[in-house]
């Protein structure tokens, strides 16, 4: 686990996760890559929205967590990348 602060607020912390998973996960599953990129969003629903406009190819499923919001997003390889729009972000 990684500590950080935003840039422009000091006083919010974060931390960046970084994981290795067996190589039995299905985890990624759909996805050809052995690995998957997790973007912290701050409004997860706006950015689906903006993503489908745009043609993305998105995971229908969605998990909700006390730790925040996921989704699931596709790039033009098929490598499936993650979106977690923690708690203290926009609801």
């Amino acid at each position: 686990m990684l500590p950080w602060r935003e840039h422009d607020d000091p006083q919010k912390e974060h931390v960046t996760v970084w994981t290795v998973f067996p190589t039995s996960t299905n985890y990624f599953d759909p996805s050809p890559a052995p690995f998957m990129v997790n973007y912290i969003v701050d409004d997860l629903d706006a950015l689906l929205d903006r993503l489908k406009e745009e043609g993305v190819k998105i995971d229908a499923k969605r998990m909700n967590e006390s730790y925040g919001r996921f989704a699931w997003i596709y790039d033009l390889d098929g490598n499936k990348i993650e979106l977690w729009q923690p708690p203290s972000a926009k609801p």
